[in-house]
């Protein structure tokens, strides 16, 4: 068994331009497999991580992407679950504490071990080695934290649904999502699209929630019911009361309360968004229906690749732009000013 050095995009420091550089994946143990990757879509967190924006500290240099798609090349002596050749993705974590309750449970993205959820990039794994993400051209990673994409999807625009697919479909499972229930997403971005498309396959009424009526042709060639402008105030007016679920994808500050008075009651409001500060919240706006205000955050993996399987049945991928990794740079700056449809995907045979 070797190390294997693989060629990366990485920012050295925070808020520097990535560049082009190598890192070492760990030699192969007896469960994990070598993943020569294809394609590695750019997620919002990418960018908040490698510009040093969620808090002092970090591991630099950091190499992002954990929307990972890409075929097993290698696989160690045990591993029992994948063959080279075999289509596989990664999302945002490669390990847990497996033992937990959480563990135990299938929900990994919760884990409470000691060692916690280990991050695909930027975090601290068993070994003691910073991980690395996907913006490269192979990983190793434990076959238990990998996953099966369908035969019937594209891997670059299959790779975005390791985060932004996973972060739609394990609430919009949770909360029940279905025939006869009332579904909005918040935004019309790289989240926001995959939940339109999962929410009208589960059979949902849904309606999009956007600033503007700027994307209300793409959200009904998704599978959006209804769409309407949240700068309307007239909006809130006429939607009050109308859903069972609203998921918020956005990561601005928003009058949290006006959109709780969109709930009916018994509803949620689940925030998947990160904000940079906190949102301030009004009791009686929740009070006065019974309703929630939760979160939710990715999903285990078991139910990732339900998800995948779901996506696969119902030919749900993203909408994809694939760059190549000389213009992830630019790609980072057009995602921070919202212009792109719907999803950047880096071209991994560029790097």
């Amino acid at each position: 068994m070797t190390h294997h050095t693989v060629h990366a995009y990485a920012a050295p420091a925070p808020k520097a331009p990535l560049e082009r550089t190598t890192v070492t994946r760990r030699e192969l143990g007896e469960h994990d497999i070598l993943i020569d990757i294809r394609f590695t879509g750019i997620c919002h967190s990418d960018i908040h991580m490698a510009r040093g924006e969620w808090g002092e500290g970090g591991h630099f240099p950091l190499v992002p992407g954990h929307e990972i798609a890409g075929v097993v090349a290698e696989v160690g002596p045990a591993v029992t679950r994948y063959a080279p050749g075999d289509r596989v993705g990664v999302g945002c974590f490669v390990d847990s504490c497996r033992t937990c309750e959480n563990c135990l449970a299938g929900l990994e993205q919760y884990c409470t071990g000691e060692l916690g959820m280990v991050g695909t990039y930027g975090d601290t794994g068993r070994d003691g080695r910073v991980t690395q993400g996907g913006y490269a051209t192979g990983l190793v990673v434990d076959e238990r934290y990998a996953v099966r994409i369908p035969d019937s999807l594209p891997l670059d625009a299959a790779a975005p649904l390791l985060c932004a697919g996973i972060t739609l479909y394990s609430p919009l499972v949770h909360w029940k999502a279905g025939p006869g229930t009332k579904v909005a997403v918040v935004g019309l971005g790289g989240l926001g699209h995959i939940g339109v498309k999962i929410a009208h396959a589960m059979g949902a009424e849904v309606t999009v929630l956007s600033q503007t009526l700027r994307k209300k042709d793409d959200g009904l060639r998704l599978g959006a019911d209804h769409f309407h402008a949240t700068s309307d105030p007239a909006t809130f007016e006429a939607l009050a009361g109308t859903f069972d679920l609203v998921l918020n994808t956005v990561s601005a500050g928003l009058d949290l309360n006006a959109y709780f008075r969109l709930l009916r009651t018994d509803g949620t409001f689940v925030q998947l968004g990160v904000p940079d500060r906190p949102l301030p919240v009004a009791p009686f706006a929740l009070i006065g229906g019974r309703r929630s205000f939760a979160g939710s955050k990715i999903g285990g993996i078991a139910e990732t690749q339900e998800m995948l399987d779901f996506c696969g049945r119902h030919g749900i991928t993203a909408d994809v732009e694939v760059i190549p990794a000389d213009r992830i740079n630019e790609a980072y700056e057009r995602v921070v000013a919202g212009d792109v449809r719907y999803r950047f995907v880096v071209d991994a045979s560029t790097i």
